[in-house]
């Protein structure tokens, strides 16, 4: 039986949701579809994506809904995702979400699971501010991971309203080590009788 799992995963920075995600999707045989990492890639390939991107993020602004939802039915609709995938960063707002369920719909399947990666604020600061240290970025403040975090308490809320309201976010408590986390996420998929392709070693 081939296992399909159409998961997304939510998290404020410094959740830990991009090692997370990438744990889950590799033991579920899903791609992630990230849309961060396809902007970078195409920004450092130099593609027309790109250059469209870097000039809307040098303004200061966000990608605009359309555009970012347009890569995504894009990369959904590769061969590595007709059994399933595992988003991160998208959709980020409800408009997205509308632009997210159309696309399905369309393809006669929904999203199983939306995965929340609960971290007290104090715990992502607090995270964020050791990695900035720890890594050199001169970006990471106080005050621009403050602002960060605000963008995604005002931004995702509403998101977890919607898919609360089917049934399918699973909240996880997002601190501790990574394997505990992992194995929560494990077990919350499980009761929704969503199985690993892959047993974990």
């Amino acid at each position: 039986m081939t296992t399909s799992a159409r998961l997304l995963i939510v998290g404020p920075q410094g959740s830990g949701k991009g090692t997370q995600g990438v744990r889950i999707a590799e033991s579920y045989g899903i791609p992630v579809v990230s849309t961060g990492d396809i902007f970078r890639a195409n920004i450092k390939e130099g593609t027309p994506l790109g250059q469209q991107v870097t000039q809307i993020l040098d303004k200061g602004d966000l990608v605009p809904d359309e555009l970012t939802s347009e890569i995504v039915r894009d990369r959904l609709s590769q061969d590595d995702a007709e059994n399933g995938f595992l988003l991160d960063g998208y959709p980020r707002n409800t408009a997205q979400v509308a632009h997210l369920e159309s696309f399905l719909a369309e393809r006669g399947s929904a999203l199983d699971a939306v995965i929340l990666l609960d971290v007290p604020r104090e715990e992502s600061l607090e995270r964020l501010t050791l990695r900035a240290t720890e890594q050199g970025r001169s970006d990471d403040t106080p005050e621009a991971i403050g602002h960060r975090l605000d963008i995604y308490e005002r931004e995702t809320a509403p998101i977890l309203e919607v898919y609360g309201a089917k049934g399918i976010v699973d909240r996880i408590d997002g601190v501790g080590s990574l394997d505990e986390i992992t194995s929560r996420i494990a077990e919350a998929l499980a009761a929704r009788g969503l199985r690993p392709a892959v047993s974990a070693s």
